[in-house]
């Protein structure tokens, strides 16, 4: 009896230290995966895309089954940096940044888009001061007013929406670069301070990304007894999720398409509501050529 208890002691410790060995080899190799890591161009304020991109991180952590971190940058270009230098894999980019960033990086491809990306539109704005109404015509809109006596604000350089077309469009209306056609030329950095800036008349007009001026419309931020549309642009393509071409050796095989399956099975509007976009679509580089063609038209690009 006392030799069988002997046997079943030894049986239960083997097992017990077979499950502990078990159980520290799997911690190991979790602790062995690369982080995944992604950022987000900066066009609203930093505290706010903090808190809308954890939760993306947190959703994307789970679904891909590797630790995965959202790191907040200061501007587009450091956007793109980042991106070069591998300091992200993943990258929710502009149009324009997009292209610049898959330049630089051979290989990497644009995997999805917001649902409102395949149409994308700007508003310039304008503060009611100036005196400018809406209209369909960008030139008529200014015609009866000499611009050399307005100010104008961009977003960001490196954006799409908050500078590239609405830039486009207006040096192919005035046939001049803004610099010739306003008396002041800036720029904000984001979308939200474009229409704050332009609300409090430190610059009497300004290009605005559309989903930002009617979210920030939304949430009581814009006073319509200040500040109003007076133009939209045509539609063009934008926004896009942009992933490196060397994930799959580092995460492991069929990775990216692991990562493009997730973003377009996002449906929690809770998250969505981080872009804010009803849903995302297939994407590729070609869709973006339009957006290429017009940074190299205009010298944003070589």
């Amino acid at each position: 009896m006392k030799k069988q208890l002997t046997i079943i002691a030894t049986t239960l410790s083997l097992l017990t230290g077979g499950l502990l060995a078990s159980t520290v080899q799997a911690e190991a190799k979790a602790a062995e995966k690369p982080t995944f890591v992604f950022t987000a161009i900066p066009d609203a304020d930093e505290s706010r895309l903090q808190q809308r991109f954890n939760k993306v991180a947190v959703y994307l952590s789970k679904k891909l089954d590797v630790n995965v971190k959202y790191i907040p940058v200061k501007s587009y270009a450091a956007a793109v940096t980042a991106f070069r230098n591998d300091q992200v894999q993943l990258a929710w980019f502009g149009g324009l940044s997009g292209v610049r960033a898959r330049a630089l990086v051979s290989g990497s491809e644009a995997i999805a888009q917001g649902f409102e990306d395949q149409s994308f539109k700007s508003y310039i704005i304008a503060h009611h001061s100036t005196g400018l109404k809406p209209n369909t015509d960008l030139s008529d809109a200014f015609k009866a007013f000499n611009t050399k006596d307005m100010t104008f604000t961009f977003g960001s350089k490196g954006s799409t929406s908050g500078r590239l077309m609405p830039e486009f469009y207006l040096r192919e209306e005035f046939k001049a670069a803004p610099d010739d056609i306003f008396s002041r030329i800036g720029f904000s950095g984001d979308h939200s301070r474009t229409i704050a800036q332009v609300q409090s008349g430190a610059y009497q007009v300004g290009a605005v990304n559309f989903k930002v001026w009617e979210k920030e419309l939304a949430a009581g931020n814009v006073d319509t007894n200040k500040v109003s549309i007076i133009w939209t642009t045509p539609t063009y393509p934008d926004y896009q999720w942009t992933i490196r071409n060397d994930v799959n050796q580092r995460f492991g095989a069929d990775f990216k398409n692991l990562v493009t399956k997730t973003l377009l099975e996002m449906k929690d509007p809770d998250l969505l509501a981080s872009f804010p976009r009803q849903s995302f679509i297939p994407a590729s580089n070609a869709d973006y050529a339009p957006i290429e063609n017009t940074a190299r038209a205009i010298g944003l690009i070589d």
